[in-house]
């Protein structure tokens, strides 16, 4: 990390003076100026454009009741292309603008999730669930209960929250009767 921290604030600095210092003194002060004031506007217009679509798509996959995974990953890189864009300078800027590509944002994407997946350092917690991790937790983080383990020791199970109204006073109850013949829960 602080070798990424070292990249970032004093690497990236230095390659923009020198890319501004060689362009500068290939075609002249302002023209250098008017690229990266342009190369701003046409960034902030494709990304208006792109995160509209983006938002199209996940508003799309929600209606399906689908995730918007890919969506939601799309809309932090075209976060991340917006603040290069913003950022004054050219190095910057072809970052920018290469997340601003769909097929380049996709790859990136892929390629971050099987790093984080194989990172030690993240784990994935499910409480209950059917082929899920729980169970107890040893020091090298949670483990799969053994052949001994306990019932209990997979946790409390999946919580699901709702909301219930109640109609009056308990009708599967009335005159022993039990549940209405109208009753979706009738089996």
């Amino acid at each position: 990390m602080p070798a990424f921290l070292f990249l970032l604030f004093i690497a990236v600095p230095l390659i923009e003076i020198a890319i501004f210092i060689k362009v500068g003194g290939a075609i002249g002060v302002w023209p250098t100026v008017g690229i990266v004031l342009a190369t701003a506007f046409i960034g902030a217009t494709l990304l208006r454009v792109q995160g509209l679509t983006t938002w199209r798509r996940a508003e799309e996959a929600m209606r399906r009741g689908e995730p918007p995974v890919a969506e939601m990953l799309d809309g932090v890189f075209l976060f991340a292309a917006a603040l290069l864009m913003v950022t004054p300078g050219l190095f910057t800027d072809c970052i920018g603008f290469a997340l601003l590509i769909a097929p380049f944002r996709r790859a990136i994407g892929r390629y971050a999730a099987r790093r984080i997946a194989a990172s030690s350092r993240f784990t994935v917690y499910s409480s209950g669930m059917a082929g899920g991790m729980g169970g107890s937790r040893g020091p090298g983080g949670p483990q799969r209960p053994g052949p001994h383990s306990r019932p209990h020791s997979m946790g409390p199970g999946p919580v699901i929250e709702g909301e219930a109204e109640e109609i009056g006073e308990n009708e599967n109850d009335r005159e022993g009767r039990g549940p209405r013949s109208d009753s979706p829960w009738k089996q």
